[in-house]
């Protein structure tokens, strides 16, 4: 049976490969003192599988008070209606990809990638702004609008012992019209992840990456997409 990965000071990796369904983008959980915080819900096959890791760690799903919807590709939000229904947390989003997440614009979603009948769900708290803040828990989290990958992509960071840690999602793309991408305003996004200057990396797809490699990941993807 998989069981959750230790990332860093209060970061654990939950789902995504070899975690939960192979369909799944990473999941990540924070644990934020008197509540957990989960980064993405993966497509939906892959939840009893996260439930099990979650429990790995001596919690429980019920303690997930907050889920971050990073954008309203089926990899991330395909899991957020199954677990709003059974354990009612409070979903997060940026309101320019509130219309998939919600079920207006199915499209958005890339669910036909998948084969997969998307259920909408309705985003509790949406942020409007370049970079908002909220207390979750005992931890500042900090959620920048990263447009790019999809017009309502959000990065989010938090400040622990092992340094700031930064989930970047999707840093790497696709890159598709019919989800609206705009590679001008990605290449502006990844320059402010840059200036973070984060010491850990989560990202959505391509696993963590720490120090100096942060850095090189992103520049990376910069210089193969140059304009």
């Amino acid at each position: 049976m998989s069981k959750a990965k230790s990332i860093c000071d209060r970061v654990y990796a939950v789902g995504g490969s070899g975690l939960s369904a192979p369909e799944d983008a990473y999941v990540y959980v924070i644990d934020a003192g008197s509540e957990l915080v989960m980064i993405d819900a993966g497509v939906g096959y892959g939840k009893k599988r996260i439930e099990e890791n979650i429990r790995s760690m001596g919690w429980q799903p019920a303690q997930i008070w907050h889920i971050v919807a990073t954008h309203c590709h089926i990899d991330h939000i395909g899991g957020l209606y199954a677990w709003k229904e059974q354990y009612g947390p409070k979903i997060i989003a940026h309101e320019m990809d509130r219309a998939g997440i919600e079920g207006e614009n199915d499209l958005l979603t890339a669910a036909s990638m998948y084969g997969v009948s998307y259920k909408p769900v309705k985003v509790d708290l949406l942020l409007r702004g370049e970079e908002e803040s909220l207390l979750l828990g005992d931890l500042d989290f900090h959620f920048l609008h990263t447009p790019g990958h999809t017009p309502g992509s959000i990065s989010v960071y938090i400040d622990t012992k092992d340094g700031r840690v930064l989930f970047g999602q999707d840093i790497h793309g696709p890159f598709s019209d019919s989800w609206n991408s705009d590679l001008g305003e990605w290449r502006q996004s990844m320059k402010k992840l840059l200036d973070l200057k984060a010491d850990v990396l989560c990202e959505g797809h391509a696993g963590v990456y720490r120090g100096e490699k942060v850095g090189e990941y992103i520049r990376g993807y910069l210089k193969r997409y140059e304009a």
